[in-house]
């Protein structure tokens, strides 16, 4: 991989804390669909292996079958899961993924340098890469040093009735049916999964922990 000393500041965030997911799919025009654009954030322990952590976030929501081959993660856009394991809601602990000729490259854990709305790159740390899946493909998942990575498009995993919702504050509906309707069913994210062990999260017996997109100055 070519050397990354690149400073990258805050562009888009979406949060979550502890073992939660949150969801961000329909920003302001100029920001929907863009490189930078979170749709959502989960974080849940392993269903393979109890002793490890997956980080997920999905990028540029609302992709149509017929663009979805034509996205494309950005070189110049860090993804940046943040770790905190404190409670000061500061992060402890990054793990950042990037792009670069085909493939993603995740770095981390590790204590950043620098915190808050500006992060670099220290590729001197623990890293693994895996080619970035093309659209239609199975998946290619790297598996290195206890750690996986996934990066490239899927269909969109987050389930949400908007119009039950939209008819719900319009005081037209008592509540959500079931399973009601999947608002964004047929459509595609761009996915980075990342996999690791507790043990490199730190010795907290609870995170909070959030992700950014991060461009490049």
């Amino acid at each position: 991989m070519k050397k990354v000393k690149y400073l990258f500041t805050v562009m888009v965030a979406g949060m979550a804390s502890f073992i939660l997911m949150s969801a961000d799919h329909i920003d302001a025009p100029s920001v929907t669909g863009a490189a930078t654009d979170i749709a959502d954030f989960y974080v849940f322990q392993s269903e393979e292996n109890s002793s490890n952590m997956v980080f997920v976030a999905t990028l540029q929501g609302l992709l149509s079958p017929s663009s979805t081959s034509g996205a494309n993660f950005s070189e110049d856009v860090l993804i940046e899961f943040n770790i905190d394991n404190d409670g000061d809601n500061i992060e402890d602990l990054v793990i950042q993924a990037i792009p670069r000729d085909g493939k993603m490259y995740a770095f981390g854990p590790y204590a950043p340098s620098q915190q808050g709305l500006r992060s670099m790159i220290d590729d001197s740390q623990d890293m693994i890469e895996a080619d970035i899946t093309a659209y239609g493909e199975n998946a290619i998942v790297s598996n290195s040093g206890g750690k996986k990575l996934f990066a490239g498009p899927r269909d969109d995993p987050f389930f949400f009735d908007l119009g039950a919702y939209t008819d719900i504050l319009a005081g037209n509906a008592p509540g959500f049916s079931d399973p009601g309707a999947d608002t964004f069913a047929g459509t595609n994210v761009l996915s980075i999964v990342i996999e690791v062990p507790k043990s490199t999260l730190g010795n907290s017996e609870s995170i909070n922990t959030w992700v950014e997109s991060k461009s490049k100055q």
